[in-house]
């Protein structure tokens, strides 16, 4: 009778643990609706939960987070664009006004992957990880600021691939000192061989049109753009197969980045909205978020008119550190827990989903809008870009990270944006298309 005794007491422990999260640890909203039904559901009674379950959301998605101060920066924006006209002061204002819509977008989309699973959850962040930059690229398009599209999503692989992994990768190296960080050299070299392939996609249409070598001038360009964006997509969407089914065992970290991207879970991993609030704060925040955006598109040459700053470095340098806030603080808190998969994940995920999703996704919309937005990101940008992913991928094939390295990528953000800050983009940037078309 002994080993039937232990064995029923491990039937009853691991039932204990097989009890869902979400289950043992109720979500205020579900205690609520279950006080309403023991009650009898009185208006009244639907009333006050209604009341209660506004008031948490508003202290959990809104007053939770110190970021959130700047959240009137965006009314104001509006405010000095109806009463002044100052596109510099409406555009700085919708930047800081973005910055926390941002932060808090990553959040409830985390919060909406608890509900999901692994699939669809990667699906979701793949859609709204990037989600600012894509809105602002949208609103550009449709107002013909072709280049403005093309410089933001350039920037923001920049900023994620050099400044946010340089970061965490100093920051985890001073404070672990005594030892060398380690992470998953397989994630890592799969990651750089998409960013070469996106690499490519975005040469090819350049030394096309530089070496004049085109079979019909402008539109031999525009057709390799729109095919490569195709097949980009098509990459893409077999990536997000192989790393969350085929592999799922091999990019358990990425996943769990990608969970973790909004940086506000609780300790024990449990959601702290529903389902339904979830979406609900998904719509608005994006909304907000479009509302905004089309100021600050619509004040960018104006900006860059009053602070005599070329329109290149506003779109490469400082529309990029809005959208990639949240990815910073993130990615450095995981560095500095020795959790160096995660903060790879966030870094280097990122600048995957903007050059083999983002990039693409913008020419396919372009195109169906009516818009000639091609990979044509010209000479000087896409030399760039080649250059610091080799830089990338030569620093990530040891699968080890130091604060030497951190700071060698910091540095070459530094070389990147004084570039951007004395180059003068030849291609219009202003509503009307570039003269090529």
């Amino acid at each position: 009778m002994e080993p039937l005794g232990d064995r029923s007491v491990h039937e009853v422990d691991e039932e204990s643990h097989v009890i869902p999260v979400i289950d043992t640890r109720k979500s205020q909203t579900v205690q609520l609706a279950e006080q309403v039904s023991c009650f009898g559901g009185s208006q009244a009674t639907y009333r006050e939960m209604l009341r209660n379950i506004i008031c948490r959301n508003m202290k959990t998605v809104v007053f939770s987070n110190k970021l959130n101060l700047l959240v009137p920066f965006g009314p104001l924006a509006i405010l000095v664009e109806k009463l002044t006209g100052h596109h510099g002061w409406v555009f700085t204002l919708s930047l800081l006004g973005i910055m926390p819509l941002a932060e808090r977008l990553g959040y409830t989309t985390e919060q909406l992957a608890f509900y999901t699973g692994d699939t669809v959850g990667g699906l979701l962040n793949a859609t709204f990880g990037n989600a600012t930059e894509l809105i602002i690229s949208i609103y550009a398009l449709k107002s013909g600021m072709l280049r403005v599209v093309q410089l933001s999503l350039l920037g923001s692989i920049l900023s994620n691939m050099l400044l946010v992994l340089g970061c965490a990768f100093f920051s985890g190296g001073i404070v672990f000192r005594k030892k060398e960080q380690v992470f998953n050299k397989a994630t890592a070299v799969v990651n750089s061989g998409l960013l070469l392939m996106a690499v490519m996609g975005l040469l090819f249409p350049a030394v096309l049109h530089y070496t004049h070598t085109e079979v019909h001038f402008g539109k031999s360009e525009l057709a390799l753009s729109r095919f490569s964006s195709c097949i980009m997509l098509v990459a893409y969407a077999a990536y997000l197969f192989f790393q969350l089914k085929s592999q799922k065992n091999l990019y358990l970290p990425l996943i769990e980045a990608e969970s973790q991207q909004g940086n506000s879970l609780d300790d024990n991993g449990s959601p702290e909205i529903t389902k339904w609030e979830s979406l609900i704060w998904l719509s608005v925040l994006t909304a907000w978020i479009s509302i905004l955006s089309e100021y600050l598109v619509g004040a960018i040459e104006g900006a860059s008119a009053a602070w005599e700053m070329p329109v290149a470095f506003i779109s490469v340098i400082l529309l990029p550190i809005v959208g990639n806030a949240a990815e910073h603080a993130s990615a450095i808190m995981f560095a500095m827990k020795d959790k160096l998969d995660i903060s790879l994940g966030v870094a280097i995920g990122s600048s995957t989903q903007i050059s083999m999703f983002g990039i693409p996704f913008c020419v396919v919309i372009g195109w169906i809008m009516g818009r000639p937005m091609d990979l044509n990101f010209q000479l000087f940008e896409t030399a760039t870009l080649f250059i610091t992913v080799i830089v990338v991928a030569f620093l990530l094939q040891e699968g080890t990270s130091n604060y030497f390295k951190g700071l060698m990528l910091i540095l070459c953000y530094l070389i990147v944006a004084a570039s951007f800050f004395v180059h003068v983009d030849s291609s219009s940037v202003g509503p009307t298309l570039p003269s090529r078309y």
